[in-house]
């Protein structure tokens, strides 16, 4: 059992950050493991294809040996947002930046018996400044090959899940929202526990508490902690098992009946969603989506509610009924 302790000042402090760096890395645990990531399958399929590539195999091989699956990732890879309006340059300087010795004790820091360090980890190690470079080169250049083309889909899950967290902050306070976090998470008072292997005793102490959701850690919640960054926690994001099905293909005689697009849209649907984000993950103009809900909601084949400035939309009971299952198609992430 871990667990995080609060002062009052510190629940101001509690934040929700998305993350591109954190998703770059973590995706590498999908293609190494790809039974346990079965949700990610289609784009699994295409990144492997992208991975085999020549002038991105030797980056893919060099993150292979920190990305392992079961095994701790280094801090210095991921490091906890700074705020909650992050990007991926911002974060790729900061680990460009990392001083060597950091870079070394992190790396020393993830041995286990049970799962000793990579060759190429070991070689880091000892000489951090001269391939702390490449590293984030390597970081860097699987991000645009693998992660850049889908960031939008992505970015739209997560800023979902955030949505989703926040409303529940604002009506139950730290009870209600670690409560229903995760499983392994409940709130005691004045502290965060995670029923978790690692015992870990993790004080916010005016540091502020960053809490990232991730599409690529699929069963626990993870604390970190070290001396040269603040404490952070990051968890499963909700309804990851949606991020790609919107590629296939709707049911045909639901496409007639509605349009293709309405029937997307109606799809994506099965959850809490703004017009922006339904717009990234469609490809669609926020003005076309508008439109599209308008005639899903005076069919009754919706419900909007509004949540502070966002609007979000979700499918009704009908909309459930009429949605017919998808034909199986290939997905076409080219």
């Amino acid at each position: 059992m871990s667990q995080v302790r609060f002062e009052v000042a510190d629940l101001a402090e509690i934040r929700f950050c998305v993350s591109p760096l954190w998703e770059t890395v973590t995706s590498l645990w999908a293609l190494a493991d790809p039974a346990r990531h079965a949700c990610h399958r289609p784009w699994i399929g295409w990144a492997r294809a992208v991975a085999a590539r020549p002038e991105i195999a030797p980056h893919v091989e060099l993150l292979a040996a920190f990305a392992r699956p079961k095994a701790p990732l280094p801090d210095f890879l991921t490091p906890p947002p700074r705020d909650s309006l992050v990007d991926f340059a911002d974060e790729l300087g900061t680990v460009r930046g990392t001083p060597p010795e950091i870079v070394a004790v992190d790396i020393a820091s993830t041995h286990r018996p049970a799962s000793p360090l990579h060759p190429l980890a070991r070689a880091v190690a000892a000489a951090p400044a001269e391939w702390l470079p490449r590293i984030a080169d390597a970081v860097e250049a699987w991000w645009l090959a693998a992660i850049l083309p889908h960031w939008p889909r992505m970015r739209a899950l997560l800023e979902a899940d955030i949505a989703h967290r926040s409303r529940q902050f604002a009506d139950g306070g730290p009870r209600l929202l670690f409560d229903t976090l995760h499983p392994s998470t409940s709130w005691a008072g004045d502290r965060l526990l995670v029923a978790d292997p690692f015992g870990l005793d993790v004080a916010v102490a005016g540091s502020g508490l960053p809490l990232r959701p991730s599409l690529f850690l699929d069963h626990r919640v993870l604390l970190t902690q070290s001396d040269w960054n603040p404490p952070s926690a990051v968890y499963p994001a909700r309804a990851v098992g949606t991020l790609w099905e919107h590629e296939h293909r709707t049911s045909t005689i639901l496409a007639r009946l509605l349009g293709a697009n309405r029937a997307r849209l109606l799809a994506l649907c099965a959850t809490p969603t703004t017009t922006t984000a339904l717009a990234a993950r469609t490809g669609l103009t926020p003005g076309s989506v508008s439109q599209h809900l308008a005639v899903l909601l005076q069919a009754g084949l919706l419900t909007r509610h509004r949540h502070g400035r966002e609007v979000h939309y979700t499918r009704t009971e009908l909309g459930h009924h009429l949605l017919a299952p998808a034909d199986p198609a290939t997905l076409d992430l080219a």
